[in-house]
């Protein structure tokens, strides 16, 4: 029986590159649900890979046909953007182990979808002042920079990621990262236990 093993984090914590180096391990053969959005493409994205890259329209279709495993709306300065997870196929839990990524109320709505016994938190944290730097620096190589939208987002960060939720959220163990190769060691060791773990016998 697979797992979820599901990353999430404050904007500019370094999530989005674990979740790429994580995925990239080929010792840990872990698969992901790449999401939905209806954001627009950022310079380096590629439909399909990030994400789906779609509009209301189909949001509606797939809310019709009751495929949405979650979603989520954030109020930006540019207009709601949407974020989901569709029961597209792309889950198959008999066979494989997962990776995603997302929020906590997401990481919620997927737990109750898959059972708690199925699913994995991995949160990654960073002192609020570097993760601002982070943001600022990441958002400057944008042909066109959003810095109301990262503003808001990363105000937003303390409500969304607040103590009481990442509590009620269920979540004890979190991975800090201030050096990447040696937050990701401990996350790469941590996935290696739970599915030693599951195993029972210190192999899979």
């Amino acid at each position: 029986m697979g797992k979820i093993f599901y990353i999430a984090g404050k904007s500019s914590s370094g999530k989005d590159t674990i979740y790429r180096r994580l995925l990239d391990c080929t010792d840990l053969r872990l698969e992901t649900l790449v999401p939905y959005t209806t954001r627009p493409i950022r310079d380096g994205e590629e439909n399909g890979r990030e994400y789906f890259f779609t509009d209301e329209a189909e949001l509606e279709r797939l809310r019709a046909e009751g495929k949405i495993i979650e979603e989520r709306m954030y109020s930006t300065f540019y207009g709601p953007w949407y974020y989901f997870t569709v029961d597209d196929g792309q889950l198959d839990l008999e066979k494989q182990d997962y990776l995603l990524i997302g929020t906590l109320e997401s990481y919620r709505a997927v737990k109750r979808f898959v059972g708690k016994e199925k699913i994995v938190p991995i949160y990654i944290e960073v002192e609020d002042g570097e993760r601002l730097q982070r943001a600022l620096d990441r958002e400057k190589k944008q042909e066109n920079p959003k810095y109301e939208e990262m503003c808001r987002r990363f105000l937003a960060d303390s409500e969304d990621f607040s103590e009481e939720r990442i509590a009620e959220a269920g979540i004890d163990r979190r991975f800090y990262n201030g050096e990447l190769e040696t937050c990701l060691k401990e996350v790469m060791d941590y996935i290696r236990q739970a599915r030693r773990v599951q195993s029972g016998d210190g192999v899979r």
